[in-house]
Parts: structure tokens; sequence; C-alpha cells
């Protein structure tokens, strides 16, 4: 984990402390800031492997939010993690705090959100969440309807059931809360590129085309779009950063001619 720093962030909601992995580059220039957020099983560890490489051959900084752990049942905060409203603004104060501290180094103009699978999920609620605060939002396979979700995989039903307090005919409620569809008016505000594929066995690619024709339907003209590409469950992050660089203006032409 060498280049990256262990932080602690006190929640404006709930006032405890919630750690987060922090990696800012050398130098005096002002850089972007890039949120990864990791997937559905697992922790803040989860994206140093694949992110922090790519940051550091840009010169951006990273932060890798906690957002309460994991969303499965051996959680013992389960029901604070999958998007609850502690979770997500664990995901602001975390970006509030290093952006003040670091107020001379970091653009916050230029704070990048990026996620697949549960990430993707929590990319999305982000968007819906606090959608002028990203540049773009990058979501990778995400599920966007948590109660579907729970009939489409059922390997991870008794997951969604431990952090949304049952199944969906007794916790529909609860599962509509964490659920991006539920948002469509507020995502519809942010910048949102989703990516999923159509081969995908873990969470059907049905669960980002209909919440992209239920927003279009909405909201025609918002900024939000969707690639169905020909692969499964994967966050491509080389296709990620490139996307990412061209929301904050680095891109070759690439205009068709003749």
């Amino acid at each position: 984990m060498s280049g990256m720093q262990e932080i602690g962030v006190t929640s404006v909601l709930d006032g405890s402390i919630e750690p987060s992995l922090f990696h800012l580059p050398p130098g005096t220039d002002r850089v972007p800031l890039l949120v990864g957020l990791h997937t559905w099983s697992f922790d803040r560890f989860n994206q140093v492997e694949r992110m922090l490489p790519e940051v550091q051959a840009r010169g951006w900084a990273l932060l890798l939010p906690e957002f309460r752990g994991a969303n499965l049942v051996g959680n013992p905060r389960a029901p604070q993690a999958c998007a609850s409203e502690l979770a997500m603004q664990d995901v602001v104060d975390a970006v509030e705090s290093v952006l003040e501290k670091h107020a001379d180094r970091l653009d916050p103009d230029c704070v990048l959100l990026a996620g697949g699978s549960g990430g993707g999920h929590m990319a999305l609620m982000m968007a819906g969440y606090r959608p002028k605060l990203w540049r773009t939002v990058s979501a990778w396979v995400p599920i966007t309807d948590v109660a579907l979700w729970h009939g489409q995989n059922p390997g991870y039903a008794k997951h969604i059931e431990a952090c949304c307090g049952g199944t969906p005919d007794r916790a529909l409620a609860e599962c509509a809360a964490r659920s991006p569809m539920s948002y469509l008016d507020e995502i519809a505000r942010a910048n949102v590129r989703i990516h999923h594929g159509k081969w995908d066995p873990s969470v059907p690619f049905i669960q980002s085309l209909s919440f992209y024709n239920a927003l279009s339907e909405r909201h025609p003209d918002a900024n939000v779009f969707l690639d169905i590409f020909d692969g499964g469950h994967e966050l491509r992050h080389g296709e990620a950063f490139v996307e990412l660089e061209r929301a904050l203006g680095v891109q070759a032409s690439s205009g068709l001619t003749g």
C-alpha cells in the first residue's frame, strides 16, 4: 500500500470516526481528486492495486473511503452500509475533509468519482446525493434496483436482507431508499457515464438499461450516458481512466473526416 496513508474523518451525522485511504502526489500544483468506491463485498483496500498506479501515472490524488464497509451479513454494521444516509455522508465527509486540509493542492472543480459493481451502485447513489460535487461519475455494472436484484441473484439475497432489514416484501421502502432508480431526478443533475457488460452473470445488464430508459424518459437532455459493452461483470480500468481524463479536457481529437 505504498503511496497511501490512512486517515480518519468524523461523521457529521453520528460522530463516528470513519477510515479512508488517501494519496497525494508530490509537488506544488493543484491536481484532480479521484474518489474510488469499493465493491459490494469488500472494503477501502479493494481498489488500491488497480487505481493507485493509474493516478500515480497521471499525477492525481486518490481517496478510497470505507463508507461503513462491505454490504454483507458478516459486517456488524451492515444496516449502515449499502448506501445508507450514513454511508453516503461518509463519502462526502471524506471528500470535504481532504479538500479543506489540502486546499492548496486539490482542485474542488476536478473531483471525479468511479466504482464498479457495488461501487457502481454507490457511484450512482452519490450522483444523486451530491450531483454537483462531481466533475463526472463513472459507474460500471451497477445495481440500480436493489429489490429486483434480490430475485435476480439469490447468492446476494441474504446480504441485501441484512442491509435493508428483511426481504423486499417486508422492507420494500428500505430497498427503494438504497436504489438509484428512486433518485432519477437528482441523478439527472449530475454528469454520469454508465457501463454494463451485456453478458454480466452477476448483475444483469437490464438493471442499467431500465435505469437509463427511465431517466431518459423523464430527462431526455440529461448528461447521463449508457454503454452496453461486449463483456461481463467488470470495471475496465483503462477505459474508465480515459473517460475520466476526457472529463478533465484531456483528450485527442476523434472527429471523423470524409
